[in-house]
């Protein structure tokens, strides 16, 4: 076993590591037997002072430290302005002191006692700075390598609204959340998950507004997160969820900084993951995750009106196959004379039962959508649309399906791309086929039945110990919450947070009346 596998194993995770030692010559070679074959770390041996003949290292990974700023800040001071010492002489003891204090001229650094620190600076971007005869090593804040510029999001775009989304530096994201939320009372709490990839995580929260039990489960839950690594926010959604056999997400992501702190104001926790544009809120309820940042920055019946469309689609996307099938195939009473004769009119030619017609027409769209998705961006859009078309027009000509089915599937599809949340829509296309194996089998009754176990599991269904059909099935207590449900009340009749939020911080107006805002003073 290496000397990092001794220092990292679960076996040792709770001893302090390999001390620093006052020889620099021996720290230096503990760093080298760790990091060996490693070729793009740099080691840059320095002489400080003319006469002391003082030996430095500076121990940084090329491409993830500012060169610019090592070279300016760092180098320059050590090797050149180090020579213009005061008039008394200065012993080797007094070295290390007078380097932190007038030589590195850079805003940000620490000190650790332990070769292992030293290392996981190193390998996070941070430049490590060996000194000889002393205990501890410098950390100079160096971090420096390629990132990408804030730009548009990427899933969640508007018409109205914040054109910046997140990236995959976490001090961007943090910026970002900051400059939206000037509080002091905003809050960060750092860790570092993942037993090798230590990766960084922030967890945001306002203090006066966040409930408490929410803050510290999300914490415990963090902290028992195991595995070796995190390289995307969603890994650590998978870990932290309370239900991972439902198919609807738990908790709510987003590219979009406005939407975090907005979520922030209304009492949420935000999880921000280094690595990752995507942040995480908690509690997510299905009721947050049908709604677009666009809602609130638009007027309340033009919000409303297109909130009214989403559940609709819901309602399209995840019964429309299964009616389909259920009409045709057990309940052709129920069509109306003409539609009905015209049905088995198209579908006279047909060799397969509706079941199977629908199952083949899902199954096909869905392989041009997971295609379209993969291909590159210019590509996808075209097979994803000509696809469709061509497809259908083909199985409509060859006697393979009937031309409302056609119909029927691509509404479905487009009603999908209406719900704004991926995972939900998602969720929501996987149920179909089982609402389309229940009409096929027992028709209206069938998807009764599994329409009955679906409202079920959603009623049983929590986040954080959040209701995730809050507000609907609990709006007695919290009727207020109901302003911000499927009608989207005017922006002066919210003056109360959601339930999550902590009691004491519940009226977000100062207690102003709506018929007050609009007027002068007088």
């Amino acid at each position: 076993m290496g000397l990092w596998d001794k220092l990292f194993s679960k076996g040792n995770k709770n001893q302090d590591g390999l001390k620093v030692h006052k020889n620099i010559d021996k720290n230096l070679q503990a760093i080298k037997d760790i990091l060996t074959d490693a070729s793009d770390v740099v080691y840059r041996e320095i002489k400080v002072g003319d006469e002391l003949d003082y030996k430095a290292v500076l121990i940084y990974v090329d491409g993830m430290a500012d060169r610019i700023l090592l070279n300016k800040f760092v180098l320059t001071n050590l090797m050149i302005s180090t020579r213009i010492t005061d008039e008394r002489p200065i012993s080797k003891e007094e070295v290390p002191k007078l380097i932190k204090e007038r030589v590195i001229a850079v805003s940000e650094t620490k000190e650790v006692d332990t070769i292992d620190d030293a290392v996981l600076n190193i390998l996070s971007g941070e430049t490590v700075l060996l000194l000889d005869g002393y205990e501890k090593i410098v950390i100079v804040a160096s971090k420096g390598w390629p990132a990408r510029g804030v730009s548009d999001p990427v899933t969640e775009s508007v018409i109205r609204g914040p054109r910046d989304g997140f990236t995959e530096t976490l001090r961007v994201n943090t910026v970002l959340i900051r400059r939206r939320i000037r509080d002091p009372r905003l809050k960060t709490k750092p860790y570092q998950l993942g037993v090798r990839s230590k990766t960084d995580v922030a967890v945001f929260y306002i203090e006066d507004i966040v409930e408490k039990n929410l803050l510290e489960e999300a914490n415990k839950r963090l902290k028992q997160i195991e595995i070796d690594a995190i390289l995307e926010s969603g890994i650590v959604e998978q870990f932290i969820e309370d239900n991972w056999i439902s198919l609807f997400p738990q908790t709510q992501y987003t590219e979009r900084p406005d939407v975090v702190a907005a979520a922030l104001y209304e009492g949420k926790v935000a999880i921000v993951v280094d690595n990752s544009p995507f942040v995480l809120l908690i509690p997510a309820t299905f009721n947050s995750l049908m709604q677009s940042a666009e809602d609130y920055y638009e007027r309340w019946a033009i919000a409303t009106a297109i909130r009214f469309l989403r559940y609709l689609a819901v309602f399209i996307s995840l019964t429309a196959p299964s009616l389909y099938v259920a009409l045709t195939s057990f309940h052709p009473q129920m069509i109306p004379v003409k539609l009905a004769l015209a049905l088995a009119a198209n579908r006279q030619g047909v060799p397969f039962p509706s079941i199977v017609e629908a199952l083949l027409m899902e199954a096909t769209i869905e392989i041009l959508r997971e295609a379209g998705v993969r291909l590159p961006k210019p590509i996808g859009a075209t097979i994803g649309i000509v696809g469709g078309l061509v497809i259908g027009q083909a199985a409509v000509e060859a006697g393979l399906v009937a031309p409302l089915m056609v119909i029927v599937v691509a509404v479905t599809a487009i009603s999908s791309f209406a719900i704004p949340s991926y995972n939900v829509s998602i969720a929501f296309r996987l149920l179909r086929f089982i609402f389309i194996f229940a009409a096929g089998f027992l028709g209206l009754y069938g998807i009764s039945l599994v329409g009955l176990l679906l409202l079920i599991h959603l009623c049983s269904l929590k986040s954080f110990g959040t209701p995730y059909l809050s507000p609907f099935v609990v709006f007695i207590d919290n009727i207020s919450d109901l302003k911000d449900s499927i009608i989207k009340a005017p922006a002066i009749a919210l003056s109360n947070r959601p339930s999550t939020a902590n009691r004491g911080q519940k009226n977000r107006m100062d207690d102003k009346r709506p018929e007050d805002f609009g007027k002068g003073e007088k």
